[in-house]
């Protein structure tokens, strides 16, 4: 399907019932925690300069006696590719440069204090055509990579902490090439990386072609603006990653991503909000946007004829809270922002609601996962005799 075509959002949809009907459907589908936020003049006039998406949301809290507030604002950008997926290494990169000022800008505009782009930011996602060149060129250092140094100075000027997911190439260790998200602080230091725990095998998503499974476990960055983690793509389909980054003391997991619709679509707006309610903390769900045509054909293994783009990739970023209350996402077509506004309080408040990490009972797994790795497991099914 054209990206003509392509359905705007289910919000659009819904947006055809009454007003009244609205406020039901949207109670029943995205709970009642979040309301809508207004955003400065100045970012929705740079927004509609830039031909941005823009969109703001915040989550009310509870005042407590003892603890004053924790304000964060969250900044979840989506973008399509600027140039078609064959231009010159170094004409896409300045294109997507440009559009990463322009988001950072407008972010800034908007007072926002975590920033975090979709998966592999800085390239066409062209792990589907399973060819190395000139894709493997787009990696680069997760330390002084251009990208890093690039963005340490925004994340300086602006105050931000900035999450830049990219093809990382370690010339440390053989010139090996990861799937790994850089955390830039306020000051435009690093403070670390997290390379993907999980590579998909399933259709088009040919990824462990150029890199497997991460090895730095499950890291929580501690930042001014609260405990921040990035589960990065489809480690969203494993509940025990969202677990340990929520072991570790996260609150907020970013899910930077690139996702197809015809694959992952019904999915997508389930799995970070199961993942905040199970664990306590925000989610932030950001996808990639548009289709991706390649110079080349390619199969995917299933008996279909060879084709040029990988689907899809249908935006509609959001955020979830503890509560399991979510944003309405950002649409399906466009580039933008979203911005949500939260206190971090939050996050205890609902533990000590639920009492889901009290009630856990992570000792009894613990052991009967580790039973379950036993090549001798046997497992534990009762047969009528």
């Amino acid at each position: 399907m054209s990206e003509s075509k392509q359905l705007h959002s289910i919000d659009e949809k819904l947006d055809k019932l009454s007003i009244n009907d609205q406020k039901d459907v949207y109670k029943i589908l995205n709970g009642v925690g979040f309301q809508s936020l207004a955003l400065p003049d100045t970012a929705k006039e740079y927004a509609k300069i830039n031909n941005l998406e823009l969109a703001g949301y915040e989550y009310p809290s509870k005042v407590e006696q003892l603890r004053s507030p924790r304000i964060v604002k969250i900044g979840a950008f989506q973008n399509k590719l600027p140039l078609k997926t064959d231009a010159p290494i170094a004409q896409m990169r300045d294109a997507l440069y440009k559009l990463a000022l322009e988001a950072i800008t407008m972010a800034s505009l908007a007072e926002v204090n975590v920033f975090c782009f979709q998966e592999a930011w800085t390239m066409p996602f062209a792990f589907c055509t399973r060819e190395k060149q000139p894709w493997c060129e787009y990696a680069e250092s997760a330390e002084n990579g251009p990208t890093i140094k690039f963005l340490q100075n925004l994340a300086k000027q602006h105050n931000m902490v900035i999450i830049s997911p990219i093809l990382e190439r370690d010339e440390t260790h053989g010139d090996l090439i990861w799937n790994t998200a850089v955390v830039i602080d306020n000051y435009g230091d690093i403070l670390g990386k997290h390379r993907k725990n999980h590579i998909p095998r399933v259709g088009d998503f040919n990824e462990s072609t150029y890199y497997f499974e991460g090895n730095t476990g499950h890291p929580v960055f501690q930042t001014e603006f609260g405990k921040i983690a990035i589960n990065i793509c489809y480690g969203r389909h494993h509940p025990l990653n969202w677990l340990m980054f929520g072991i570790n003391g996260a609150e907020i997991v970013f899910n930077p991503s690139a996702t197809v619709g015809e694959l992952s679509e019904p999915l997508w707006g389930i799995e970070a909000r199961n993942a905040a309610i199970a664990n306590g903390y925000f989610t932030v769900a950001i996808n990639r946007v548009g289709t991706e045509i390649f110079p080349n054909e390619f199969t995917s293994g299933n008996g279909k004829p060879a084709h040029k783009d990988f689907g899809h990739f249908y935006g509609s970023s959001y955020v979830a809270a503890p509560d399991g209350s979510r944003t309405v996402g950002l649409s399906r077509i466009n580039s933008g922002l979203l911005v949500v506004k939260v206190d971090l309080n939050t996050c205890r408040q609902i533990k000590d609601h639920w009492g889901f990490q009290m009630t856990q009972r992570l000792d009894m797994y613990a052991e009967a996962l580790q039973k379950a790795t036993n090549l001798n497991y046997e497992p534990q099914l009762i047969i009528k005799k």
